[in-house]
């Protein structure tokens, strides 16, 4: 059976924002370009947002290291602090009133069906609709509403205090998505060993 997603194309739709501007010191550094199965790591969320959003970029630091990524834009957030929230919040206010779908850079099993259901989940007055998995808030494939980007706050001390803390603090619509697999992130290179075995897995006999 064949899945339809179709692309939300409205004016005042999300923007897709890939998260790419962490250092990757457990990997190596350079994460966004890692190799799993002969494609830059980045390339897999990177697929699924384009294929349910019609417009994406990559949001990164400005010494973060990307591989070619086929034209599309890339937004350059502050230096510091190195914290998801600053690539949200300055992803909000760059996108100039609409919402944005934010994913991180090294989650390759997102699908466009995921994506497109965050997207078409109604926020019921929330500033954010966030997944929750196994109990779990899942903040880095989340959709974040304008209203988001006053509640949440990027200073310098929020090095400190975790993501899933600060989101729930917002009072997010949840979102109960039940496999685990979608959230799945590559952080070092045994995780990137596993990752290429999970994407193998389906093609064993």
């Amino acid at each position: 059976m064949i899945l339809l997603c179709p692309r939300v194309h409205r004016s005042e739709a999300p923007i897709g924002v890939i998260l790419a501007g962490g250092l990757g010191r457990r990997i190596g550094g350079a994460k966004a370009g890692v190799e799993l199965r002969g494609r830059p790591l980045i390339s897999y969320p990177l697929q699924a947002l384009r294929e349910a959003l019609a417009d994406v970029v990559i949001l990164a630091k400005a010494d973060t290291e990307l591989p070619s990524v086929g034209g599309v834009p890339v937004w350059i957030e502050p230096a510091s602090p190195r914290h998801p929230l600053t690539g949200i919040v300055h992803a909000l206010d760059r996108a100039a009133g609409r919402g944005v779908l934010v994913c991180a850079a090294d989650m390759p099993f997102v699908t466009p069906a995921l994506v497109s259901l965050i997207v078409r989940t109604d926020p019921r007055g929330a500033p954010a609709v966030v997944p929750t998995c196994g109990g779990e808030l899942q903040p880095l494939l989340a959709l974040y509403l304008p209203a988001a980007a006053a509640a949440l706050d990027p200073g310098a001390a929020v090095a400190a205090r975790p993501l899933r803390r600060e989101v729930a603090a917002i009072g997010p619509r949840l979102l109960e998505v039940e496999d685990s697999r979608a959230f799945v992130n590559v952080n070092t290179p045994e995780d990137l060993m596993r990752a290429a075995a999970a994407l193998d897995a389906p093609t064993r006999r």
